[in-house]
């Protein structure tokens, strides 16, 4: 509960609690004696299954930050709270746990990132990396997304095209327009969404769009199935060989679609095939992460913004280390 609504509750002066609880009522002051700002470290919230991904606290400012998933979202969740994510900074600062307790550590959930990757292999040498399943299925759904972007762009100068044209021969313009009353470029735009979900999740007008978007477009919906395909390996419950096995043929399908925006996709994939297939052994994923992540998204709200960080960090640490 924020402070400010404690105050009112009581009766009391809002901005003059939050100053005696940070001076007096806390033990703020004696706490951030000895702090570390940059490298907030709880060993003992290390376990056998983690999770490492980057969070903004203030101003854009990026942190590394490593959780436990066993706590669930609850106290002792936050083992690691390291500023930057420059891979020697965050090694060094992690390489402060006791080995032995590093050693513990099974299985450890990230994104695509290389970096992620060093810090993981350099500190955690027992653990299974696992690719975060949200992460790589967004990589191959941005290239679905960049080629309707790139189709929508094209509409848009077409347009302007054809309104100077009228304008010059004093013609009112009057664009064409589908069953569904979209314009060629609104269709563009608002089949963004549909591109996210499933057929069988389409809503009504959804589906109607999608029919015509796709029949205008066919690069769209070549481009869509092959994403749903892949998004298709991960939703059944298959040993990793079998996991590999499908995602060989969706490379090869990728090949032969001679998509340029989803073969490079494609080859990000590839590169990081090890740590996506792991995701087959026990499913884990990043959610816990970005839960976490929300929770001081929403405390940060709560307190309308990060006003002084080593106190906010101080509650930070309070509520979930």
């Amino acid at each position: 509960m924020a402070i400010s609504t404690i105050a009112k509750t009581n009766k009391l002066v809002g901005s003059t609690l939050q100053k005696q609880y940070k001076e007096y009522l806390s033990n703020f002051r004696e706490w951030e004696t000895g702090l570390i700002p940059d490298m907030l470290i709880y060993p003992k919230n290390f376990g056998p299954r983690m999770s490492i991904d980057e969070t903004s606290l203030q101003n854009g400012e990026l942190y590394t930050i490593v959780t436990n998933k066993d706590a669930k979202g609850k106290k002792g969740v936050l083992a690691a709270l390291i500023k930057g994510t420059k891979a020697s900074v965050v090694i060094e600062a992690l390489r402060t746990v006791p080995v032995e307790i590093r050693m513990k550590v099974e299985e450890i959930t990230l994104d695509l990132a290389n970096n992620m990757d060093w810090i993981c292999r350099e500190c955690f040498p027992n653990a299974t990396l696992t690719a975060d399943r949200f992460h790589f299925q967004k990589i191959v759904t941005e290239g679905v997304q960049d080629i309707r972007i790139d189709l929508r762009r094209k509409a848009i100068d077409e347009e302007n095209a054809s309104i100077m044209q009228c304008k010059e021969q004093k013609i009112e313009y009057k664009p064409k327009v589908y069953g569904n009353g979209d314009t060629k470029k609104q269709l563009l735009a608002r089949g963004r969404y549909l591109l996210f979900k499933t057929r069988g999740s389409w809503t009504a007008s959804q589906a109607e769009r999608a029919k015509i978007l796709f029949e205008n477009f066919h690069e769209i919906e070549k481009a869509y199935n092959l994403t749903m395909y892949f998004r298709g390996i991960f939703e059944k419950i298959d040993p990793r060989e079998k996991g590999k096995e499908k995602l060989d043929k969706w490379y090869e399908k990728i090949n032969r679609s001679s998509i340029p925006d989803l073969i490079s996709a494609a080859n990000t994939i590839k590169a990081h095939e090890g740590k996506i297939l792991n995701y087959f052994h026990t499913r884990s994923t990043n959610a816990s992460a970005e839960s976490f992540n929300a929770k001081l998204k929403g405390f940060r709200s709560l307190l309308r913004g990060v006003g002084e960080i080593n106190f906010f960090l101080f509650r930070v640490e309070k509520l979930f280390a």
